[in-house]
């Protein structure tokens, strides 16, 4: 199912009244809850399982704990010039239709990066198909926006539309991918035959190695060329190491000049970033290490990328592909919030791609030193700011709040304690035992309502992971959407998951055929 998202289907129609979970779970005998869970796993025995339950109930089995690390996954990058068939490339490696693709150029999407797998291997693809630039810097836009990718990547496929050949745009591309070093797989689209084969072979020229010849759109040699990009991808990502003990590591995110450096700074007791009035002045990620709260942090600090005047859609395009970069990085996000302006699309966009990611998440609302004074339109704003957090971060209303001046420093002391409950939210694990009492107790109380004369029954219920917390319900049948949010809820309620979202993935399984 995925963290939470907010939905048309009703939590109301489960709330059977206030109920005494609390109490109840707070006079469990945790010995017998676990002999309880031990046979309702057991009782499993008696419905179709595959290899991956199995995997996951023996974890159950060895009363696994402590904290899990997930590596960051290696980044592979698909960069080239508009129209190429990057997004189709996209589709193809991903097998199903996720990266928007239509007949005009350089369709804008938001969303850069997914999660693939090849030959049981995991990691992430940017698709850098996201934006049309102005067609009179069209080298330098392309560049810009390759050089990004390139930064980010493990490894690089450069798409080349092998029918129309190669550019003085394609050219200007090869000269950063050979200064950048890193393993590059030119892919020459378009070759929906053998008998179109020589057009790729014209690519040698471009002095990048063996063209390899492909059709995004029939799928015709992707699978080879997974093959040999395989060959040469780590396993875990240079670019976004895992890193397990040392500092926490937060990223500082935000649409551009929302004070997300002046943040940084203040936090680091220094001019560390470059702070300019134009929006979206800082270019790298820069990662610092700061003392704050007695205790030293990590900050990847990921303001804009500088704006030329030909890149105005780009902007948002590397924001994004920023963004997810210093997610990979991260553990827990800061989202910066200025209270000054209205709440937009951008700032809930920034919101849900940390939910995607998985990472904890904390909300600075910053600038508030100005809605402090007592003036009528400071009064007005912060009505209307509390209105719209009800109605446009409703669905984070478990995220800690802080409100803060990164400006002059107010408050900043606060974002220690809401940075450490979001962590040990994200790390929690609930024993076994526990966790199904909780839903034996909740069901008694709340029971899921009939579905064309049925009623889904859990089976059984584990924490497959933290970070973020993880939980699996084997089922008999589908559980509502609006059923699965309410788990959620009185989860994080009877639990204190404030600050991580809470994953509850279904396994509906039948009985065995005797």
């Amino acid at each position: 199912m995925g963290a939470e998202n907010p939905s048309t289907s009703s939590e109301e129609e489960y709330e059977g009244g206030p109920d005494n979970l609390e109490a109840k779970l707070a006079d469990l005998d945790e010995e017998l809850a676990e002999q309880r869970a031990a046979s309702l796993r057991a009782g499993l025995a008696d419905y179709d399982l595959d290899d991956e339950d199995a995997d996951l109930l023996a974890g159950v089995e060895l009363g696994e704990d402590g904290i899990e690390y997930s590596p960051a996954l290696p980044v592979v990058a698909i960069v080239g010039r508009p129209n190429v068939g990057k997004s189709a490339l996209v589709n193809r490696i991903l097998g199903r239709r996720e990266a928007v693709v239509e007949d005009t150029p350089g369709v804008t999407r938001d969303r850069v990066t997914y999660k693939a797998e090849w030959m049981d291997r995991r990691f992430s693809l940017v698709d850098t198909g996201g934006w049309e630039p102005d067609a009179r810097g069209i080298d330098a836009s392309v560049a810009a926006q390759a050089e990004v990718a390139i930064d980010l990547s493990d490894v690089v496929m450069f798409v080349v539309d092998a029918m129309v050949g190669a550019t003085s745009t394609d050219e200007h591309v090869v000269r950063l991918l050979r200064k950048a070093g890193k393993p590059v797989f030119l892919v020459a689209n378009k070759i929906d035959d053998a008998r179109q084969e020589p057009e790729a072979a014209a690519l040698w020229n471009l002095g990048l190695g063996e063209p390899h010849p492909v059709s995004a759109i029939h799928g015709r040699g992707v699978a080879d060329l997974l093959d040999e990009v395989m060959k040469v991808l780590p396993d875990v990502s240079a670019v976004a190491k895992r890193e397990i003990g040392g500092p926490r590591r937060v990223a500082i995110l935000g649409r551009p000049n929302v004070g997300k450096s002046s943040l940084l700074n203040k936090a680091a007791g220094e001019e560390r970033v470059v702070v300019n009035e134009l929006a979206g002045t800082t270019r790298d990620p820069v990662d610092e290490i700061v003392d704050l709260g007695g205790r030293l942090w990590r900050f990847v600090d990921t303001a804009g990328i500088r704006r030329r005047v030909h890149l105005q859609q780009g902007a948002d395009f590397y924001a994004s592909l920023r963004t997810s970069a210093a997610l990979e990085k991260a553990e827990v996000a800061v989202v910066v919030l200025d209270v000054s302006e209205t709440i937009s699309e951008q700032d809930v966009r920034i919101i849900d791609l940390v939910l995607e990611s998985g990472r904890a998440l904390v909300l600075a609302f910053n600038k508030w030193d100005r809605l402090n004074d007592d003036d009528l339109e400071n009064q007005d704003r912060r009505r209307y700011l509390e209105r719209e957090i009800e109605q446009d971060l409703a669905h984070v209303a478990w995220a800690p709040r802080v409100n803060i001046s990164a400006r002059t420093g107010r408050h900043l002391d606060k974002l220690v304690p809401a940075l450490e409950t979001a962590l040990d939210s994200w790390d929690r694990r609930i024993p076994t035992g526990k966790f199904n009492a909780f839903l034996s107790e909740l069901v008694a109380e709340h029971p899921h309502p009939l579905r064309g004369g049925k009623q889904p029954r859990i089976l059984f219920g584990t924490q497959a992971s933290t970070r973020p917390p993880t939980f699996v319900l084997f089922t008999t049948g589908f559980l509502d959407p609006g059923y699965r949010r309410f788990i959620q809820r009185r989860l994080r309620e009877l639990y204190s998951f404030d600050g991580t979202p809470i994953v509850i993935n279904m396994r509906v399984r039948e009985k065995r055929q005797r």
